[in-house]
């Protein structure tokens, strides 16, 4: 059997690949420091983290660490980061530290000891603004909205005729636009891991993930992914917060069909060198995700509460286009929406979240990254 290493291994995405890679006759092992803000401040293993995979704790950072998790390994998943755009702000040296030097400590590591294939998460981050379409049917790419457009509360992006953009879905062949730190650091993850696999004939695989959604999200980090913050605050109930008029479109897709793309990316020999958006493919605005969530958890009765303030290194819209993993890899979306978010609501009821969004709206207010 294979040996495979996921950095970040007993995240939620991890946990989920490694069920994934176990159910298909693969070992796991994973490497992963138990943040507080993910893990909670005891820092031992999740309950959720399958009894078959190998738990390494241990610091990305760490040279030693990283040798040990890499001996006997065939193959590496980096999963490791620090995530959250408006976290990453001003926390500028953490997320630096974990994503960018992380990497580049888990280079050297390879460099020294090939493996037959790396996988590197990457993020939708990266595109900053996706990919749209003028009412004259141009296709363009979506710049920056000014302050004193969003002081306004115009929040859509226009043409220079002042005619609102169409957003289309977003390619790989789309230019980088890094709106946040996070997105900065996403992006130099996946530059790294291409450019050493490239010049190591280590085949490197780059996945850039959209919103995925599904049970073991941490409910208690306000900077996690949407839905998990709008179930936190559900979960006691509050109002979820959306920044702007909750109309921005964002592509949601299953923690399941993220991890069946991720062993893809494994198992397929053209996939080397290659970069994939991983998604749904299906673009939701922020408002309805949220109204649906308040909904399949019985707390219809609560609206979102809508800010009508920008946060610093957000976008308007940006969903996948899929057509390149559909392609190459054989990927396709299995799980509907409707049944994805009815198991996050199975899940969630016998969950308790420590409602931390106001706490960290404060510090982002605090620190002038709220318009």
């Amino acid at each position: 059997m294979k040996k495979i290493l996921i950095t970040g291994g007993a995240g939620f995405i991890g946990s989920h690949l490694a069920d994934e890679l176990l159910a298909h006759g693969y070992q796991v092992r994973a490497l992963d420091g138990l943040s507080p803000q993910v893990h909670g401040p005891e820092g031992r293993r999740p309950d959720y983290l399958n009894r078959d995979v190998e738990l390494m704790v241990g610091d990305v950072c760490d040279r030693e660490a990283l040798d040990r998790a890499l001996e006997g390994v065939d193959a590496v998943y980096h999963f490791a980061a620090a995530v959250g755009v408006g976290q990453s702000m001003y926390e500028v040296a953490h997320y630096t530290r974990v994503n960018n030097l992380g990497t580049a400590v888990l280079m050297e590591a390879l460099i020294a000891r090939p493996v037959e294939r790396l996988v590197i998460a990457s993020s939708m981050s990266l595109y900053g603004e996706g990919l749209y379409k003028t009412p004259h049917g141009e296709v363009r790419e979506g710049g920056e909205r000014s302050l004193d457009q969003l002081r306004r509360a115009d929040w859509e992006l226009r043409d220079t005729d002042g005619a609102v953009l169409r957003p289309v879905p977003t390619p790989e062949s789309k230019s980088p636009a890094l709106a946040s730190i996070y997105a900065l650091s996403k992006y130099d993850q996946e530059r790294m891991a291409l450019i050493t696999g490239r010049a190591y004939q280590i085949p490197t695989v780059a996945l850039r993930f959209f919103n995925a959604y599904g049970p073991r999200q941490a409910l208690s980090n306000p900077y996690t992914g949407v839905l998990a913050i709008f179930a936190s605050r559900l979960l006691n109930d509050s109002p979820p917060k959306i920044f702007e008029d909750g109309l921005q479109q964002r592509d949601f897709v299953s923690v399941y069909d993220v991890a069946r793309a991720c062993r893809l990316a494994l198992e397929t020999p053209e996939a080397a060198g290659e970069v994939f958006n991983v998604g749904s493919g299906q673009p939701q605005t922020v408002r309805a995700i949220a109204q649906r969530l308040a909904r399949v958890m019985g707390k219809e009765h609560i609206e979102p509460e809508i800010l009508g303030k920008y946060r610093v290194g957000d976008i308007r819209h940006c969903f996948a286009d899929i057509t390149r993993a559909r392609r190459l890899l054989g990927y396709e979306p299995q799980v509907r929406l409707d049944d994805g978010m009815a198991e996050l609501a199975e899940w969630l009821a016998d969950q308790s979240a420590e409602d931390r969004v106001a706490q960290a709206s404060a510090e982002l207010s605090a620190r002038g990254l709220t318009v």
